[in-house]
């Protein structure tokens, strides 16, 4: 596959005849933007937890206060004669008087301080919730950062007859008896079947945008094997040009290399 990632960093000796592909550095950029990523929401998920919930909550509450009780003390206060001392109390505690006689508006005085027209009283639940989604995320980002560290050494290493699996398996080229190859034009992947010692069949992965040079190992591999490949095809539709992906399964023959 002609993948976007960094130039191969495969060593290739005429002694081992070894391919040793390690892991890309568009892999690392890819991974640790998923990590900031998390950690960004989870950082907003805590503020919101912490602050800005909190802080609208007690809003929503003022205007309730404002909406119930003080509005109504003007009206009280004007109906019984005593507006003006009203009005003075009002002043005192830095709070509207409203014009004209009139009731102070939530409005006026919500604009006055940079406050919501409208505050959303949120409930103690949707506040915890915050909380879970931020430590979830942030966890998220050390996990990611966890797999990077782990996968940051390994390789991907193709030898004359057999390849090496990051995580160290030894497969023999004899022993693969089928290639899907059906993601690798978009994505990069081969997917290989192969018998373990024991018998066992076993899947395992060739991923050309985290091993730099994986290409080469499976190059390899194909001029060495002998199964049943699976490759996306085009074949063409009744009626039309274009044609319509399809997969195809064949018999690759052996290569001599």
């Amino acid at each position: 596959m002609a993948s976007d990632s960094p130039a191969p960093s495969q060593h290739s000796s005429a002694a081992t005849d070894s391919i040793i592909c390690r892991v890309t550095a568009w892999y690392y950029r890819r991974r640790l933007l998923m990590a900031a990523m998390f950690a960004g929401f989870g950082a907003y998920f805590l503020y919101d937890g912490s602050v800005g919930y909190p802080k609208e909550k007690g809003i929503a509450e003022k205007k309730k206060w404002f909406t119930d009780v003080f509005a109504k003390s003007h009206d009280e206060a004007k109906k019984a004669g005593t507006l003006e001392a009203w009005m003075a109390e009002a002043k005192k505690n830095n709070l509207p008087t409203g014009t004209d006689g009139e009731p102070p508006k939530w409005v006026t005085y919500a604009a006055a301080n940079g406050w919501p027209e409208d505050p959303h009283d949120y409930t103690d639940r949707e506040i915890a919730e915050q909380f879970y989604f931020g430590y979830g995320c942030l966890g998220a980002a050390a996990v990611v950062l966890m797999i990077l560290f782990l996968r940051k050494n390994t390789v991907l290493r193709g030898e004359s007859d057999h390849l090496v699996t990051p995580d160290g398996v030894k497969v023999m080229f004899s022993e693969v008896f089928k290639i899907d190859k059906r993601p690798w034009d978009t994505k990069g992947l081969a997917y290989l079947w192969h018998k373990s010692a024991s018998g066992k069949e076993c899947k395992a992965t060739i991923d050309d945008l985290m091993y730099a040079g994986a290409d080469q190992v499976l190059d390899r591999l194909m001029s060495r094997f002998s199964g049943e490949l699976i490759e996306k095809v085009v074949e063409p539709e009744a009626g039309t040009e274009d044609g319509a992906d399809t997969a195809k399964s064949k018999e690759n023959p052996a290569s001599q290399a």
